[in-house]
């Protein structure tokens, strides 16, 4: 089974078409490139999938499961759209991380928001909180990034920038990664360039799942 499935998918925005019919499927442990010139519609495909666009026709499908159907249009609370987005992650072109956070707290901002929401939060604050933290600074070891957790983006080459964006997207254990151009700002020696498998995606937008 496929781990997303994106059927017919379209967008407007007045009488503009930006996608028109857009469908493609994607298995676990694969990656998709959806290559295009600029102004074609890559980054609008991306912001329908996280949900920060609303698509004017189409389906997607995670895990066989609708996420979306505009067939079947449903009023969402922002506190569903949030549960839906947690199927992507979400690497931006801009990065757009916040400026007043360090890099630990721009990729655990999202984890802590959302731990405010379970149940046993007040009663398991501080052990929530430790957990939370412990796993950031795990993802920017793992980024090559641990001696930068209290920089602030300012601080940051717009190659480690670009690393602790990807750490974000990779905080709430997402199903599938969404990338827009994800290493355009990295050295070679981290993209895999002249590797048998390379991971650099320059130019165009690559969809994948960990």
């Amino acid at each position: 089974m496929a781990i997303l499935e994106v059927k017919n998918i379209g967008k407007h925005f007045g009488s503009t078409e930006v996608l028109k019919d857009v469908s493609f499927s994607l298995e676990e442990g694969n990656a998709l490139a959806i290559i295009g010139s600029s102004g074609s519609g890559k980054t609008t495909l991306l912001r329908c999938l996280n949900f920060l666009e609303k698509p004017s026709q189409g389906e997607i499908l995670v895990k066989g499961n609708a996420v979306f159907d505009a067939s079947r249009p449903v009023k969402m609370s922002e506190r569903e759209l949030r549960r839906k987005r947690l199927h992507f992650g979400l690497v931006f072109q801009a990065f757009h991380l916040f400026p007043q956070y360090t890099a630990l707290e721009n990729v655990t901002l999202a984890e802590k928001l959302l731990a405010q929401e379970r149940e046993d939060f007040k009663s398991n604050k501080k052990q929530i909180m430790e957990e939370i933290l412990e796993h950031g600074n795990a993802l920017l070891a793992q980024m090559g990034l641990a001696d930068r957790a209290t920089h602030y983006p300012h601080q940051l080459s717009g190659g480690q920038q670009q690393r602790v964006a990807i750490a974000r997207a990779l905080a709430l254990k997402p199903d599938i990664l969404c990338f827009d151009e994800p290493t355009s700002a990295l050295d070679p020696e981290l993209t895999g360039e002249g590797d048998s498998e390379p991971c650099r995606a320059e130019n165009y937008h690559d969809y994948c799942n960990p």
